[in-house]
């Protein structure tokens, strides 16, 4: 048997991260990881990779993921996957490949081909015994896929099944509680399939249909404000404008003025009539974040709002109708603040006809890895960044990370990260872009900045000496941490460890 260093360095990489698809517990999170892989390992363009399952009764489950490919080019690969000469192939277990599918007589007479001008073509089954799955992948350009290419998917195809086969079976065992609920809502970039997102999800979807007012309770940095965009999106009103007031970030002075606009002369800026947030969002939805710090003479206003669906501009004595559903969004316990005279018990009861809880992320920390890739993958797209995958070791970091934030504070360590490895020009965000603070030490006498922090230290300090106590034999070091090699030999990468460290 090969020893590690015996093995090329590129190959040894492409192993290392086969290993570390294993950690993945979801099949969107595995698909994501897999693809990311094998594109960047055979040099393809676009690539394409579908899991199913079934015994052929009944609807069979089908798993997706595309990469660069719109819907349409997606809808043509899965028409070549489902006939032909590809499908005769994949049900033989046979690997395909063309160097150019516009000049093979097997392809070149597809209309999908002519139009898409497809050049090299790789398509691997996945599976042995029985067929899992299809790697579909492509080159924009002319000219074969190469044989290390075409070696590396297929090493890739072999590795990757085992993983598959484990989460399609638990996927079937213990489908996604989230599942239902997303059938009947528009939900997309609502990440997670926790027990707890669930329930919100559930609750979400008896509010969204009815034209009710909504308050969303719940710690800062939940998602309230992405949930009252969610309601609005699947309600009645979904065509209509969704208008936000942030009712903390307007000085009390200038918040009637902003909710209700002005007349000509009501102050002195006030030269020609301006539009206030309930007239901008006429026939839509009127969401309040942070309602709590809404004066009580604003209150008041907004009271007479919902009941007499009416208002008054600053400085007019006319009113205007109103046709606004209302959504409110709190962190702040509402019933103290009623009790405390801080919040007028009528417009608390108002508000609250349909009160929905939005969970912690401490109660769906289960979320945090398919978050954590969600985060990235926007982080990615907001700043042009090339994609990134996250490491075993980042994922390992972030869900044994207390997130006193909620997602707010996932998010924004997610994407300092994201840049902070695309400026290093590698394709896989590590812990140490995650936590960069955990690899230095601290001055003496000089308390730990943050618990992350500590904890980074530590395993970095522990894992150094377990090296030196065995002499660097990372084999015998796994064995006694009881961790797997691969994982050792990333967390030596992560935390900068070499020979001779104190």
């Amino acid at each position: 048997m090969l020893s590690p260093a015996a093995v090329p360095a590129p190959k040894r990489d492409l192993y290392v991260r086969l290993l570390e698809l294993g950690v993945e517990e979801r099949i969107e999170g595995l698909l994501e990881a897999a693809l990311a892989l094998v594109v960047d390992v055979t040099g393809a363009s676009c690539g394409y990779i579908e899991l199913t399952a079934g015994d052929g009764a009944g609807p069979v489950p089908r798993w997706s993921l595309a990469r660069d490919l719109t819907a349409a080019e997606i809808e043509t690969v899965r028409m070549n996957i489902s006939r032909g000469i590809v499908a005769e192939s994949l049900a033989q277990g046979r690997t395909i490949m063309t160097p150019s599918a516009l000049l093979d007589p097997r392809f070149r007479e597809r209309a999908s081909v002519q139009v898409g001008k497809i050049e090299a073509v790789l398509c691997v089954p996945i599976g042995v015994r029985e067929s899992l799955g299809v790697l579909y992948l492509q080159r924009h350009v002319a000219g074969p896929f190469s044989t290390e290419a075409c070696q590396n998917a297929e090493l890739f195809a072999v590795h990757f099944a085992p993983h598959a086969d484990r989460l399609v079976a638990r996927e079937l065992r213990e489908p996604d509680p989230t599942a239902p609920y997303r059938a009947q809502l528009a939900v997309a970039h609502v990440a997670g399939r926790s027990v707890a997102l669930a329930t919100l999800l559930r609750d979400t979807t008896i509010v969204a249909p009815r034209d009710v007012s909504v308050l969303l309770t719940g710690e800062s940095g939940t998602g309230k404000s992405q949930i009252a965009r969610v309601i609005h999106d699947n309600g009645p009103r979904a065509s209509r404008p969704f208008v936000e007031l942030n009712c903390g970030a307007i000085p009390e002075t200038l918040l009637e003025n902003e909710l209700f606009g002005a007349a000509p002369g009501a102050h002195s800026t006030a030269d020609r009539f301006s539009q206030g947030k309930v007239a901008a969002a006429e026939g839509g939805t009127l969401f309040f974040d942070e309602i709590s710090d809404l004066s009580l003479p604003a209150q008041a206003k907004l009271l007479q709002l919902l009941q007499s669906h009416q208002y008054y501009p600053l400085g007019s004595v006319k009113p205007v109708n109103a046709d606004v559903r209302v959504i409110a969004a709190t962190n702040v316990d509402l019933d103290g603040a009623v009790a405390d005279g801080r919040f007028r018990s009528d417009l608390f009861y108002r508000l609250q006809v349909m009160p929905i809880r939005v969970p912690s992320l401490a109660e769906r920390s289960e979320d945090v890895p398919e978050l954590a890739r969600h985060c990235c993958a926007v982080a990615c797209d907001t700043h042009r960044l090339p994609s990134l995958t996250l490491s075993r070791g980042a994922l390992a970091a972030l869900a044994s990370t207390p997130w006193p934030g909620n997602i707010r504070h996932l998010a924004h360590t997610v994407e300092a990260a994201a840049i902070r490895a695309a400026g290093e020009g590698v394709v896989q965000l590590e812990a140490s872009h995650l936590f960069p603070a955990a690899g230095a030490a601290a001055p003496a006498g000089e308390a730990e900045s943050t618990f992350q922090a500590a904890t980074r230290r530590f395993q970095a300090e522990y894992l150094s000496a377990a090296l030196e106590r065995e002499n660097w034999n990372v084999v015998e070091v796994a064995r006694r941490l009881d961790l797997a090699r691969s994982h050792v030999y990333r967390l030596i990468q992560t935390f900068g460890l070499k020979r001779g460290n104190d």
